[in-house]
């Protein structure tokens, strides 16, 4: 299976090799989707990124968070339970690795959940979770800890 984006930027009339050109750009998805990128206003100060745009960072943390939430709302309707609302404040860190490059070495996963009806105990909320984690094919794809403090709302 193959996803695809197109991720664009332009120089217009930026001198460039100052590298005091802008780091806006935009993502485009094949559902007609168009994102406002940037990069993160603490990598490159503003003016040149832009505050209002997604940065990858954020895109990362928030892939991770959407994964594992997809997953979670279709094992807790297997499950029988009935999920009303789902609110994930994720956060990530980034770290150094031992050659000094910078990677996103944590991410805590935040999700308070509102059931209808009786909702799961702690342990049954928690099993939820770890299964969903365990299915998240984006949590496969990075080395960053994750971890999941879950809650219901």
């Amino acid at each position: 299976m193959t996803y695809d984006a197109t991720i664009e930027w332009t120089r217009g009339d930026q001198a460039f090799v100052d590298n005091k050109y802008s780091r806006a750009h935009v993502w485009r998805f094949d559902g007609g989707a168009v994102v406002p990128g940037s990069s993160a206003p603490a990598s490159v100060p503003l003016p040149l990124s832009d505050a209002s745009a997604v940065d990858p960072e954020e895109a990362m943390i928030a892939s991770l968070s959407s994964c594992h939430m997809l997953w979670f709302l279709a094992l807790a309707a297997k499950a029988g339970w009935v999920v009303d609302r789902y609110v994930d404040a994720a956060s990530g860190e980034l770290d150094r690795n031992p050659e000094g490059r910078r990677y996103l070495a944590r991410v805590a996963l935040r999700p308070v959940t509102t059931f209808t009806g009786t909702a799961p105990a702690q342990d049954a909320l928690d099993a939820l979770h770890h299964a969903a984690h365990d299915h998240c094919e984006m949590a496969h794809s990075v080395r960053a800890t994750i971890t999941i403090e879950a809650t219901i709302g």
